[in-house]
């Protein structure tokens, strides 16, 4: 929560000498860099995407419950969560380009034994290392994307973001063209991919190394204060709400994502090979979305959209329980493009918050995206054994109503002040 990095936590009260970060905003944007890591963002989540797309076929060949299937969600999103902000911490203190090809074969050890595993426990371990890949990409991803934004810090981070939503859309392709043909052996071809992702990597990480040196050689020496506990306080609280649209938006898109082709196939009759599609919409207009939110929030504030997201949001999901198939899919689209319009943005958000820790607060805020995820698909997936699909989609349908309380989320122009307060940079 301290200004700048480099140094350990001042005692309350005192202040200390730390070498600050230069501000990013004085350097121009590095489009070549930011497209690179967006590309690899793709493969990543591409990947990731994987796991919910197998899930139909392993329903099948391993006859698994819809709980166990929700375990197999949770193994990967909860591994991320708890790892991302760790590996932030230890970013924002020792920067490490090593790890994003190291993530990447992480990755790929994962879908190898993806397409191999013989029972369900090897799956498991399979996805939790795609998970251990997807934690130690993230953070330092949104790092690499901080340090390449120069002044447009919501552009860049949607550059990044909307590789990884990008990727995400196309889990149910995945499913229809590749894991309904070929079965669970269709996973090897994702190997390939990740070969090609770490090349990508190398590269990057070379640039992140001469970068980092070159900071480190442009840095001065300054004050650096603690906050008092009146600011800890504020900041703590639009934490809070900011967590809370976290876990609305991350339940919600598990909900279409893991699970609404099951409702598709019970309460319309479509197969599972064409509910992709209509899931395909929601995921494929929300990186849409994404990649929108952050130049707007540049021009109108962050604040601004992440309240919009959810206000606009609301009203389309209440109706969608009760439209006919047309309608699913309009409204699919529409309810992707505008609820996920506000994912780079809630982490640019997160950073104006606590300047300085980069790393920390990029992990925080997606990988608690992704525990929320992998805990949302938990509990809906033993409430569906237990109430079916359809009762639980029409729970569903109501949290992007709980998530419009983040009106009560500070103006950007009250984190400039409060940053200003505080000597910090944003």
């Amino acid at each position: 929560m301290f200004v700048k990095t480099g140094a350990k936590s001042a005692i309350p009260g005192r202040e200390s000498i730390s070498p600050p970060t230069p501000d990013s905003r004085s350097r121009g944007t590095v489009y070549g860099v930011l497209f690179a890591i967006g590309l690899v963002h793709l493969f990543n989540d591409s990947m990731q995407a994987v796991i919910p797309a197998i899930m139909p076929i392993l329903q099948d060949s391993m006859s698994l419950s819809y709980g166990q299937l929700g375990w197999i969600l949770f193994a990967i999103n909860f591994t991320a969560s708890i790892m991302q902000p760790v590996i932030g911490l230890f970013a924002d203190k020792r920067p490490t380009p090593a790890l994003l090809p190291m993530a990447m074969a992480s990755t790929l050890t994962g879908m190898l034994l993806l397409a191999y595993a013989p029972s369900y426990a090897t799956v498991i371990v399979a996805v939790i290392f795609v998970g251990l890949g997807s934690a130690a990409f993230h953070p330092e991803g949104s790092r690499v994307s901080h340090m390449a934004a120069g002044p447009r810090r919501g552009l860049a981070q949607s550059i990044f973001q909307v590789g990884g939503n990008a990727g995400q859309s196309l889990a149910p392709l995945l499913t229809r063209l590749i894991f309904i043909p070929l079965g669970q052996f269709g996973a090897i071809w994702f190997t390939g991919l990740a070969a090609l992702g770490i090349v990508i990597q190398i590269f990057i990480a070379r640039w992140y190394g001469r970068t980092l040196k070159a900071t480190a050689q442009a840095r001065k020496a300054v004050v650096r204060k603690a906050l008092n506990p009146a600011a800890r306080k504020r900041i703590l609280s639009a934490m809070l709400l900011l967590l809370l649209l976290v876990f609305v938006r991350s339940w919600y898109v598990t909900s279409v994502g893991s699970y609404y082709a099951f409702y598709l196939r019970d309460v319309f009759g479509v197969s599972i090979a064409d509910a992709q599609i209509y899931v395909f919409l929601f995921l494929a207009a929300g990186a849409a979305g994404t990649l929108l939110g952050g130049p707007l929030a540049d021009r109108f504030g962050k604040r601004n959209v992440l309240f919009a997201s959810m206000l606009l949001a609301a009203p389309l999901t209440l109706a969608l329980p009760y439209a006919n198939l047309t309608w699913t899919g309009i409204l699919l689209t529409l309810i992707g493009f505008i609820l996920l319009s506000s994912f780079s943005v809630s982490v640019v958000y997160a950073q104006m918050l606590i300047p300085g820790r980069i790393g920390a607060v990029s992990g925080l805020v997606t990988g608690l995206a992704f525990g929320m995820g992998g805990i949302g698909g938990l509990v809906l997936g033993s409430w569906m054994d237990a109430a079916g699909v359809a009762a639980v989609m029409r729970f569903c349908s109501f949290l992007p109503l709980l998530g419009v309380i983040t009106f009560l989320l500070p103006s950007d122009r009250k984190l400039n002040a409060w940053a200003e307060e505080n000597g910090a940079e944003v």
